[in-house]
């Protein structure tokens, strides 16, 4: 075990008596979360599916870690609030963690890596591998359902990860005012549900480069599900001809994308919004007559009939009308959808598409997705995977263990907070392990609940895809 050789801390003094305390304490924890992931883990085959798509190029008779181990370690650390790849030089000893990678606890040849280990992990891996895992994200998505859905819908959205130094392929981005990568994430509208990422240098991408990832993710889901629509959704850099191509040949292939003004479409806007400004105008009025607070805004929605010369197919392209207090604001979208009505396009179908900035910020904010700090950038796409993978096991628990509860829409940081920082004394008997919790526990319910159901219920074993 570790020796830190802290010495004792001191408290100020309670009730007439000196407060100190140690480290002492033995087999002592304060993350449950490690055994409540790798009941996930077990269930949903994350990271051996992960795993499978490392070629581990170390000499088997110096393997201490194999590359499930590691992987596992380093997700559980990540979706317990453990960032840093040097967190594990402390955390390998927790008996927690330990037992989460099915380790005997308190057993000095029990140990898990550190953090020099995965450093060297981080900058092993070849652009095959981070292929692969790309790959095998999208795989685990399409396992995640028991069955092929009628639809789904993906949306597209990049985001700044600031980088710091001479880090490769880092770029200045003037929409984000600094040097960052600018990575690729694809989420299920519908669902929430990861699809996959990859990792960019920070200038704008051409739709070509979008159009030649999203080409060979529709090609796996397609592969899959021959029958499922699948709706392309994002903002208006993503209205690119490129993009619009991949679904001129698959009639169950659609898009929805929102498109930049230009002076062409606002000339045709024109009218219309000078028509919604007489309406705003008169419902202020009303509001004044009656003594009430007056609109916020006024919207109407309309078809515009345009095409840009480049484009492959004549989409039809949709107006919102909005007046506010502030003057007009014109905002289009283009779509190959031909049955919904335009304000059904625009503020229940396109709008939904804000749902995809809460995933990103769980996948940044809780999960720190945005740690790729090292000098590499295959080290630092397999970061970025780490916190990918930490966000599927979260998504789980949360949708398969936490449905009708408490927690059952908490973001990851919450239900770490709730869930997983508790307390464990670990005591190793002759034939068990025994788990002493707070006998004060404020969730004591709720975890007998999510244990019960992970320890009974096994799902079936995960769906391999072809390579």
């Amino acid at each position: 075990m570790a020796d830190f050789n802290i010495p004792p801390i001191r408290f100020k003094p309670v009730a007439g008596q000196t407060v100190r305390g140690d480290f002492d304490g033995g087999a002592l924890s304060s993350d449950l979360g490690p055994l409540l992931l790798r009941s996930v883990d077990e269930q949903i085959g994350l990271t051996e599916r992960l795993a499978a798509a490392i070629a581990d190029q170390r000499h088997p008779a110096y393997v201490t870690h194999p590359v499930a181990d590691l992987l596992a370690q380093r997700i559980y650390q990540v979706a317990s609030a453990y960032e840093d790849g040097n967190d594990a030089n402390t955390l390998r000893f927790d008996p927690m963690f330990q037992m989460g990678l099915g380790r005997q606890p308190l057993d000095e040849d029990s140990a898990l890596a550190s953090g020099a280990t995965f450093s060297r992990l981080e900058n092993a891996v070849s652009a095959k591998d981070i292929y692969r895992m790309a790959a095998g994200f999208v795989d685990q998505f399409i396992a995640g359902y028991a069955e092929p859905p009628d639809a789904i819908v993906v949306d597209m959205d990049h985001t700044d990860d600031a980088t710091h130094g001479q880090q490769a392929f880092c770029f200045y981005n003037h929409h984000y005012g600094g040097y960052c990568y600018l990575p690729l994430l694809l989420f299920e509208g519908l669902s929430g549900r990861f699809i996959t990422a990859a990792l960019r240098p920070g200038k704008r991408p051409s739709g070509a480069e979008n159009a030649m990832i999203i080409k060979r993710v529709l090609a796996r889901l397609r592969q899959a599900w021959p029958d499922t629509h699948i709706l392309l959704r994002g903002d208006s850099h993503f209205a690119n001809p490129e993009l619009m191509a991949l679904t001129v040949d698959d009639p169950l292939t659609d898009f929805l994308f929102g498109l930049g003004g230009n002076a062409r479409l606002n000339r045709l806007a024109a009218p219309i919004l000078e028509n919604t400004q007489r309406q705003h105008a008169e419902r202020c009025r009303e509001a004044a007559r009656l003594g009430a607070r007056p609109p916020q805004a006024t919207r109407t929605y309309e078809e515009l009939t345009y095409a840009a010369g480049s484009w492959p197919i004549t989409p039809r392209v949709i107006l919102k009308a909005e007046v506010m207090a502030l003057g007009a604001n014109p905002r289009y979208v283009v779509t190959s959808l031909t049955d919904p009505d335009p304000e059904m396009l625009y503020a229940t179908l396109y709008t939904a598409r804000g749902e995809d900035e809460n995933y990103i910020k769980a996948l940044k904010n809780d999960l720190s997705a945005d740690r790729t700090s090292d000098s590499g950038f295959l080290a630092n796409h397999l970061r970025l995977f780490y916190a990918a993978a930490a966000y599927v096991l979260h998504h789980s628990l949360r949708t398969e263990v936490l449905a009708h509860t408490e927690l059952a829409q908490a973001q990851p940081s919450t239900v770490i907070v709730k869930l997983f920082k508790i307390a464990v004394r670990v005591v190793r008997c002759k034939d068990r392990i025994k788990l002493h919790l707070p006998t004060g526990c404020p969730v004591a319910g709720l975890l007998t609940r999510v244990t019960e159901i992970l320890y009974r219920v096994n799902l079936p074993p995960p769906q391999r895809q072809p390579a």
